[in-house]
């Protein structure tokens, strides 16, 4: 009897041994308009795999500064494809593992409901004295915004009403507290799966700003990290894939 339980117990220690060899972290850096998504797909990779993503979320400009700077960023999903080719160019990201997870879209939203016309002529009111955007040269959809103004020729006229957010979150916060009317935003901040869509927004017509498409890379130190590889390929699942569309991503 004695026999069995030490048996059966080194055959417990030894699973738990491989466990801990196997399970592992991978530092991943997520633009500020997948936090959301990425959220539910760590949960669900992490139930999956064993391995845990820790995350750091912001702008993509920040993020390639710090990248450069040695940050220990394993991965970066990058809200452009731009920013992926340059690391993979310049030695800090892998070659050949750059792919792209997500389309973004991007939207005019207001916390108050009502407020956004679809068409977006509430641009054009002389009461609105604020309207946020990301800073265009850190974040991707701060561009998008810039260009769909440019294109309905409305920047000049507007330039003086923004208040520039650091990344895509911190431009939907002015909005959501108040501190602007309107803002440019992702339409994946407005339309969170399971929850009513809070204010109102239009979706800017994909014509007025260039195609948002969203990279992911695997960084040089992350090159030797199972967990940095396994993570990039469930993102390619379709569990993974379902949660992206989910919050109003193209594929």
């Amino acid at each position: 009897m004695k026999s069995v339980l030490r048996s059966g117990l080194a055959c417990l220690v030894i699973g738990l041994m491989q466990g801990a060899v196997s399970a592992a972290e991978v530092q991943v850096a997520v633009a500020a308009n997948f936090a959301g998504p990425f959220e539910k797909i760590a949960a669900e990779f992490a139930a999956e795999s064993g391995h845990k993503a820790v995350v750091a979320v912001g702008a993509t400009g920040k993020f390639y500064a710090q990248i450069k700077n040695g940050a220990p960023f394993e991965i970066l999903l990058a809200a452009d494809d731009e920013t992926p080719r340059k690391l993979v160019a310049e030695g800090d990201g892998v070659a050949g593992s750059t792919f792209t997870y997500a389309k973004g879209k991007l939207v005019l939203w207001s916390a108050k409901p009502g407020f956004v016309d679809e068409g977006g002529k509430v641009l054009t009111r002389a009461d609105i004295a604020h309207i946020a955007i990301a800073n265009p040269k850190l974040a991707p959809y701060g561009l998008a915004a810039e260009e769909t103004l440019k294109a309905g020729k409305l920047y000049d006229d507007l330039k003086p009403k923004f208040v520039i957010g650091e990344s895509i979150a911190q431009t939907f916060q002015f909005v959501a507290t108040g501190n602007a009317e309107l803002g440019f935003v992702a339409m994946s901040q407005v339309l969170v799966p399971g929850k009513p869509v809070e204010g109102s927004y239009w979706a800017v017509p994909s014509n007025l700003y260039s195609p948002i498409l969203q990279d992911a890379v695997l960084l040089k130190k992350g090159e030797a990290n199972a967990a940095a590889q396994a993570l990039l390929k469930f993102l390619k699942s379709d569990k993974a894939k379902a949660v992206i569309k989910s919050y109003g991503y193209d594929l």
